[in-house]
């Protein structure tokens, strides 16, 4: 699928894609196996793996000119930046290849300083995957550490942050925002900067990578399922209710004045057709604004009357999930999750914890290592 046009935004997925009926995970989950780990000595760039394999990929490769782990393939001592940005665009060219089509890439890559200077190596990486790989990076999140290795420079600040790029090779990707909101805890969308100390590390790997990165990206990009048959993985399938928070004034004032007037449950769904507001400037850029029928739009502005300014409470109702889709097929099978620099495997045994499969490669194995420990 081509990149967007400039300054326009890919359409969410749709959630029933695929979907003859909606039953519940547990339906499937008592024909499925426990959740497996495959590890395969090779390199990034040329897995072996089958086409259309994998959901998603979690990975950490070395950084440029950090560190050398003595093999002739290796990728981060190569003798130039733009080299490490090929061979990056190299991998990724190969995990393109290994996708579902619903699936993404959360890439975690450094910077490096280089004659007094950082490189902007992740930006690199991002221009190229966008301009000549035909990824879209759909996010860059902030990996922010409030500790770190202590660090010499005199005029400089202590680096203190990373970067995870979300990739994605197709706009109709997998991604489960309410889940993902509902375990971290702090609003409808949590934003892009994530908060994560590194763990201690207990081998002799220098990079550990935090399993609340693989964990986080797992809940967002990972389906727990997917059908074996047709590679589609099911999506929560959620309904708005009419449920608001009383313990907000705001929230509480608007249940009253709904009960008071005796609004009906279509005029709760009117009002959240329109969202928040049915006049000006956001009637352009809301999904259901100006493409509702008359009936529709004449139980919101009976609502908005008696509402008032309160009118746009029920907007921010609680939602349910009801089910998952289910494609029918009746062949269920786990998501599963590739790290192509597993290094001791801390995004596959993380992968296992959160039920799926986990697959990894690695030119330099270090599976019998001790894992990362809190």
């Amino acid at each position: 699928m081509p990149a967007p046009e400039t300054g326009s935004e890919p359409a969410a997925a749709r959630p029933n894609l695929g979907a003859v009926s909606v039953t519940q995970l547990e339906d499937w989950e008592r024909e499925l196996f426990e959740p497996q780990l495959t590890f395969t000595s090779g390199d990034a760039r040329k897995t072996g793996l089958p086409e259309n394999s994998v959901d998603l990929i979690v990975t950490s490769p070395p950084y440029w000119n950090k560190r050398d782990y003595g093999h002739t393939d290796q990728i981060g001592q190569e003798a130039t930046p733009q080299a490490y940005v090929h061979a990056i665009l190299e991998c990724l060219e190969e995990w393109k290849r290994v996708l579902r089509p619903h699936g993404s890439v959360f890439l975690n890559v450094g910077d490096t300083y280089f004659k007094k200077s950082l490189l902007g190596i992740p930006g690199r990486i991002e221009w190229d995957a966008v301009n000549s790989g035909g990824w879209l990076v759909r996010n860059r999140i902030i990996w922010a550490k409030e500790s770190g290795m202590p660090d010499p420079a005199k005029n400089r600040l202590a680096n203190r942050h990373e970067y995870i790029i979300h990739l994605t090779p197709s706009a109709d990707y997998y991604y489960d925002l309410v889940g993902y909101s509902e375990s971290v805890g702090n609003g409808a969308n949590p934003g892009d900067v994530w908060i994560i100390n590194p763990e201690r590390n207990m081998g002799e790997h220098l990079a550990p990578f935090p399993r609340e990165i693989v964990r986080r990206a797992i809940q967002l990009a990972a389906p727990a399922q997917v059908c074996a048959t047709c590679n589609v993985p099911r999506r929560r399938v959620i309904e708005r209710t009419s449920e608001l928070d009383p313990k907000r004034p705001q929230a509480k004032r608007a249940m009253e004045l709904a009960e008071e007037h005796k609004l009906t449950a279509d005029h709760i769904r009117a009002i959240q057709a329109f969202g928040v507001s049915d006049v000006g400037k956001a009637t352009k850029f809301q999904s259901g604004t100006g493409r509702n029928s008359l009936e529709v739009q004449r139980l919101a502005m009976e609502a908005k009357a008696v509402l008032g300014g309160y009118f746009r409470e029920f907007t921010f109702a609680k939602k349910r999930t009801v089910g998952w889709t289910d494609c029918g097929h009746g062949t269920p099978a786990r998501g599963v999750v590739l790290d192509p620099f597993a290094g001791t495997g801390t995004t596959l045994k993380t992968a296992n914890v959160e039920g799926r499969d986990a697959v990894g490669v690695d030119l330099v194995p270090l599976m019998n290592q001790a894992d990362v420990g809190g």
